[in-house]
């Protein structure tokens, strides 16, 4: 009878057994899981599956995928986990033409160049050349060209500082069919107004106007030109009021803007 009291938990509960073996089987399957899953991390990262297999750009027409690449500090000899994401971008950004720059690991080895460049506000003539205009008014020096390949305005007497600026700043305000219109823009400062513009126009018409109020003018300019007859070309002054001079004729006609009828 004493011997028959000694009896085990486990012999009372035949199913207790059971499921503390299953649960220490699966504990020891997540363990080993966890452990080749481990292995395999130490292998991918110290094997050529981990180094950069392709560098992929978008946004770019000024510099090609290799060139941002070199910008970047990027080869395909880098781990892809080694690259210091933010440092790339900001890389890239200092080149004089791109505005913004953002680099992406896509797994499991690609890395994405995603980059939005500077506009083209026009082309500066000057050495015998013509030298892109960026919105932020800097002047590319370094990208001389012989012939023009944008349908922008031609700039003439400019050169970075202030009154450029004013320039980039207005004609990125301008709507398009305006901006489309104008054909040179010349820097022509004056004893009382040193951002005096002269602009000739694509109709043959030219503009006098101040860098102050250029845009804020300019957009009456469809209005004003349709009053005026197309064959008889001359100055239209916006810099106070709005009044044309013919080129053939010593006259001047008051010229009603848009919005003040």
């Amino acid at each position: 009878m004493q011997k028959n009291k000694v009896l085990s938990l486990e012999d009372r509960i035949p199913k207790l057994k059971e499921q503390r073996r299953k649960k220490a089987n699966r504990r020891l399957i997540l363990l080993l899981f966890m452990f080749f899953i481990l292995i395999a991390c130490v292998v991918y990262i110290q094997s050529p599956l981990s180094h950069v297999s392709s560098i992929k750009v978008t946004g770019n027409s000024l510099y090609s995928e290799s060139q941002l690449a070199r910008a970047a500090g990027i080869t395909k000899k880098d781990n892809v986990w080694k690259i210091k994401k933010s440092v790339a971008a900001e890389k890239v950004e200092k080149l004089p033409e791109i505005k913004d720059a953002a680099v992406k690991l896509i797994l499991p080895n690609t890395i994405m160049i995603q980059v939005k460049e500077y506009e083209w506000i026009g082309y500066l003539v000057k050495e015998g050349g013509f030298f892109p205009v960026l919105e932020n008014g800097k002047i590319l020096e370094d990208n001389k060209k012989q012939t023009l390949s944008e349908n922008v305005p031609v700039l003439v007497g400019f050169k970075e500082g202030k009154a450029l600026d004013e320039l980039a700043e207005s004609l990125g305000s301008l709507p398009e069919e305006i901006y489309n219109s104008i054909s040179e823009i010349h820097y022509t400062p004056q004893k009382t107004n040193k951002f005096h513009v002269s602009l000739f126009m694509n109709d043959g018409f030219e503009v006098s106007a101040s860098l102050r109020t250029f845009s804020e003018k300019m957009v009456h300019y469809p209005s004003i030109a349709s009053q005026l007859d197309p064959n008889i070309k001359g100055v239209i002054d916006l810099e106070v009021g709005s009044f044309f001079k013919a080129y053939e004729k010593e006259r001047e006609e008051g010229l009603e803007e848009e919005g003040e009828r």
